[in-house]
């Protein structure tokens, strides 16, 4: 849909959940996944295909339950224009402009006239609308209830059916990805200021640890680029857990790169950018390594090691520049030459690559250390 300058309200209703955004040009502002969808619904009330007003009640109370945790905030953030997406809506809309030809948009009083269309058909099977095909029938009855309190809970005085939905979304994906448009840099960007992320921290570590990708790729297979997005990824939100507490913050982290709402990532992409912050700092805990899909449930663990080296190296956070260095992997062993003549100059670097060393080995893992 063309853009808006304002805030747009965006519904989706699926089979199992309804998606309720707000947002303005390409920004999220307000995310919600309720657990309430058209097929969910109708099941639980609809299931043998009777429709009654009682019926038809009952589901209306169920969707309010659902809707009154978060309409205080969709209010409050409030909206200039409202858009509905998927083949539930669509088909509302039609059905709509069947009962209505002049009509132009889905309104509540005319949704309220639909449900007594179908109250007076009596079962799903005999709703009297071409816009509700066969294949819709079954599950039609729980959509329009939820729309019809989405719009009551909200507020909405009129909502324009989207011709688009996932197909076109994924399309417009992977399109920015071949662009300057990814939607996952956008995400990342997002989280980073959500999580009041020290950026310039970060961009020290990314640098590093890419620096370190690019001397081990080829013997470690990491040459798909996924490889190199994750690190950096990894590398510029490894310290998001801090903005929950600072005790474990590598697992508040990884929490919250497996449950939040991260658009454009898929899921498996999330685990394993989970996996990795996860695993960045203390003892190495591989815990849930083993379910990514291969090969990230073996290359997951290489990736691990060299954004562990990048964040303990610049544990000072002073932004001096790092000695020249070079990694050597050698199958399960990996060196870490130094162009120093000595550690002991750095004495608090030195005692972190030593507890480092007896954490790798604890995996199976050796980390050697030379200076030159």
């Amino acid at each position: 849909m063309p853009l808006d300058t304002g805030h747009r309200l965006v519904v989706d209703i699926g089979g199992g959940s309804t998606e309720l955004i707000i947002g303005q040009g390409f920004e999220p502002l307000e995310l919600e996944s309720l657990d309430l969808g058209c097929v969910t619904l109708s099941e639980r009330y609809f299931a043998d295909g009777k429709l009654s007003a009682k019926r038809f009640e009952r589901a209306r109370v169920a969707a309010q339950q659902e809707l009154e945790p978060v309409q205080m905030a969709f209010r409050a953030r409030g909206w200039e224009t409202v858009a509905g997406s998927s083949g539930t809506v669509r088909a509302i809309f039609e059905a709509l402009r069947e009962l209505d030809p002049q009509c132009t948009a889905i309104t509540l009083p005319a949704m309220e006239e639909l449900i007594q269309v179908l109250v007076r058909a009596g079962s799903t099977r005999a709703i009297p609308l071409l816009a509700v095909t066969d294949e819709r029938k079954p599950a039609f009855a729980g959509g329009l209830v939820i729309l019809t309190e989405v719009f009551a809970q909200l507020g909405i005085r009129t909502m324009r059916a989207a011709d688009g939905a996932m197909r076109e979304g994924l399309l417009y994906d992977m399109m920015g990805r071949f662009t300057s448009e990814d939607a996952r840099e956008r995400t990342v960007r997002s989280m980073q200021q959500r999580y009041h992320v020290d950026t310039a921290q970060a961009a020290r570590v990314e640098d590093t640890a890419v620096a370190f990708l690019t001397q081990v790729q080829q013997a470690w297979q990491l040459t798909d680029p996924l490889a190199e997005l994750a690190l950096r990824w990894a590398a510029r939100l490894h310290e998001i857990g801090l903005d929950v507490a600072h005790s474990g913050y590598h697992r508040h982290g990884a929490y919250l790169l497996e449950n939040g709402d991260m658009p454009g990532f898929a899921r498996e992409e999330q685990l394993l950018l989970a996996r990795l912050v996860g695993a960045h700092r203390r003892k190495l805990v591989l815990d849930g390594v083993e379910d990514l899909i291969p090969p990230w449930d073996v290359l997951a663990v290489n990736l691990i090691l060299l954004l562990r080296l990048a964040v303990l190296l610049h544990r000072d956070r002073s932004g001096a520049p790092l000695p020249a260095m070079t990694l050597v992997p050698r199958g399960r062993t990996l060196e870490l030459q130094f162009m120093l003549r000595s550690l002991r100059d750095h004495p608090l670097t030195s005692a972190d690559l030593q507890q480092e060393v007896e954490y790798l080995e604890a995996q199976g893992l050796r980390l050697r250390i030379f200076t030159a």
